[in-house]
């Protein structure tokens, strides 16, 4: 594989570069996952693409290589489909709400799946604010299989689905900018598109091009942007929500826009013990769940097939919250 005509292709910078084919995109990042990319050329790749950003060839070739790699979990037997929650960014400037979407889920018997680092590079993790609410790694796909099945959520490392993923993830600490390979962590379906993903970006280009990789794919997902990467959604102003399935999109909320109708009560600090203690006190009522995290709820159980009809969705979470939100 000659490396050198792929970088001459696509490192030409944003105005010049090219886009790799479908099937060279597929034979790169399955030498990229395997370790087969010197380390040099590696970086110049992943820098390059940075730059030019994916085209959707690129990202469905990309996608397909990593599917193959992937290791499997199933389905466990539940009245929803499982919801598949990727977090790869972590708090810096708001509190980390994804553990809150999490567990209200679980109230509903709706199997979650969180994947992500165990480590936040200088943010508040995911994984840390799960550890101060009792939820622990799960250390094998059998431990992560045994979670799901008994109801729990389940906390899976990315080094136990994707291996050569995160070996490619952690260079962001070397490069100090993210790569494709946090593109492509937010779509694992570790479950064979028998699941719902949480699919969230920054960017509104990444939006349109995720929306064109979910219509390709027919992928089974709710699309919204995230909250600092994370995929919950901005407690103080909900984002657009759209539901895609069968190569079809929805468009189940649209994003507030004007002045704020209300301020959120929010934790008082970003750290893991203030937000968990924050998290554990709105579970018992103690302090109104976000309302546009109450909507993401909604969204969350209409597409895992909860319920088969969203105004029902609608009015199921605002009985359980105390909100009139949703509806």
């Amino acid at each position: 594989m000659n490396f050198a005509n792929y970088i001459k292709d696509i490192g030409r910078g944003a105005d010049s570069a090219g886009d790799l084919s479908e099937q060279d995109a597929h034979q790169l990042f399955g030498a990229m996952l395997d370790g087969g990319v010197p380390e040099l050329e590696l970086g110049a790749i992943l820098i390059a693409l940075r730059v030019k950003s994916e085209s959707l060839p690129e990202l469905l070739g990309f996608y397909s290589a990593l599917s193959e790699r992937l290791f499997r979990l199933r389905a466990p037997a539940a009245k929803a489909k499982p919801i598949v929650l990727p977090s790869y960014n972590g708090a810096r400037h708001q509190p980390n709400l994804l553990p809150l979407l999490a567990l209200l889920l679980q109230r509903f018997g709706v199997p979650v799946l969180i994947h992500g680092p165990l480590t936040g590079n200088g943010r508040i993790a995911t994984a840390y604010i799960l550890r101060e609410l009792g939820v622990m790694p799960c250390a094998s796909l059998a431990q992560a299989q045994e979670t799901l099945d008994s109801g729990s959520i389940a906390f899976v490392p990315t080094a136990v689905l994707a291996p050569g993923l995160t070996d490619l993830l952690s260079l962001r600490a070397r490069l100090g900018v993210r790569s494709s390979a946090h593109s492509l962590a937010k779509l694992m379906d570790p479950f064979e598109t028998e699941s719902l993903r949480i699919v969230s970006v920054s960017h509104p280009p990444y939006l349109e091009l995720m929306r064109e990789f979910l219509l390709t794919t027919s992928g089974h997902a709710l699309l919204l942007r995230s909250t600092e990467g994370e995929a919950f959604a901005n407690p103080k102003r909900r984002p657009r929500i759209e539901y895609f399935k069968d190569a079809a999109a929805q468009i189940l909320f649209e994003a507030e826009a004007g002045p704020l109708k209300s301020i959120p009560t929010l934790p008082a600090a970003i750290d893991a013990a203030t937000t968990a203690a924050w998290i554990k006190g709105t579970l018992v009522g103690e302090t109104p769940v976000p309302l546009p995290i109450v909507n993401q709820l909604a969204c969350c159980l209409y597409g895992s097939g909860y319920t088969n009809d969203m105004n029902q969705a609608k009015a199921i979470v605002a009985v359980e919250t105390g909100s009139l939100a949703a509806a």
